[in-house]
């Protein structure tokens, strides 16, 4: 049976936003695609728009019940959607600008996460034009000095794994700095931790936030990149993940800590790696995760009895609840 608006979100409209112009547009489209199905499902009345010239006459025209963002990459994770839609008064699910700003920058990241007292990967991250002004060599020399090998470079804003890899030899870190380098003026040079690489998605739907199933990822290509995240058969997830009780405590506990040290909310998805001796480190954090079908956080969700357009409708209460005015003072 079909579930009426008022038993799982509210009566008006509900704009899911996906798309836009970063690298990561097609995979923001599949995610509102499946929000949006989801969410219909349980008689929530959704339009799914794009980020153009067109949205904000839109939406003023017709003011939505609520707004989604699931917007992925540059101007979608960084802050600038949300302190649009705080400009127009719009109630939306996620988290703030300034946080999502934090979020996103990764080395800002793990230093926040850092002194809130879980492990992260040594790490440094560099400006392109240091390795002009220094020289390459020199600078990547060091680099090895330093943090030793293999290590993991990434761009220090973006996602979905674009222009990141890992590099076991320091000839081939030339060429993995010019893929970071693609993507962004800013390369994150980490320290590679083997281990066990999990997703650990934080639903912020009550009281306090809550930490949903780790999911275990192994990639067949042994890197979790682009095509391994979102090509159906690419990777093999197992939820929960097989880890012993104390290592999935301590998982979560870091998710949850993330979450909380940056000020995130409603919905987060730490990425974390365990090593041998059962360290967990954090590796990053997405204020906006994916939800295709291949996404770590639906599969979750899944895992732990929950279906994905409730959590959306319960979400989209919350946001609106808290752009109500408040009542007079009696």
């Amino acid at each position: 049976m079909t579930a009426t608006p008022s038993e799982t979100g509210p009566a008006g409209r509900v704009v899911v936003l996906a798309g836009g112009l970063s690298h990561e547009r097609d995979v923001s489209l599949r995610s509102g695609r499946r929000l949006a199905e989801a969410m219909r499902s349980h008689g929530i009345e959704v339009e799914q728009r794009d980020v153009d010239a067109g949205l904000l006459p839109a939406l003023a025209a017709q003011p939505p019940a609520c707004v989604i963002p699931v917007l992925h990459g540059e101007s979608g994770e960084d802050g600038a959607i949300r302190e649009v839609l705080e400009l127009l008064d719009l109630p939306y699910v996620g988290s703030r600008p300034a946080a999502c700003r934090v979020a996103f920058d990764k080395p800002v990241a793990k230093s926040v996460v850092a002194r809130a007292g879980v492990a992260t990967p040594d790490s440094v991250a560099l400006p392109h034009e240091i390795f002009r002004e220094l020289g390459a060599t020199a600078v990547m020399e060091a680099l090895v000095r330093r943090l030793g090998l293999p290590l993991m470079v990434k761009p220090a804003r973006g996602g979905s794994a674009l222009g990141a890899s890992v590099v076991h030899d320091a000839a081939a870190l030339p060429g993995a700095m010019v893929s970071a380098f693609a993507y962004g003026p800013v390369a994150l040079v980490e320290r590679f931790v083997t281990g066990v690489e999990v997703a650990v998605g934080v639903l912020d739907d009550g009281e306090e936030p809550w930490a949903l199933p780790a999911v275990g990822i192994e990639p067949d290509g042994g890197f979790y990149d682009y095509t391994a995240r979102y090509t159906a058969g690419s990777t093999r997830f197992s939820v929960p993940a097989k880890l012993d009780d104390d290592v999935a405590r301590a998982c979560a506990e870091a998710a949850v800590t993330a979450h909380t040290a940056l000020g995130l909310r409603d919905l987060s998805r730490t990425d974390l790696i365990i090593d041998d001796a059962g360290t967990v480190w954090f590796l990053e954090v997405n204020s906006a995760p994916g939800m295709t079908e291949t996404s770590t956080v639906p599969l979750a969700a899944q895992a732990a009895g929950l279906d994905l357009g409730e959590v959306c409708g319960r979400l989209v209460r919350r946001a609106i609840a808290r752009c109500a005015p408040a009542d007079p003072p009696a």
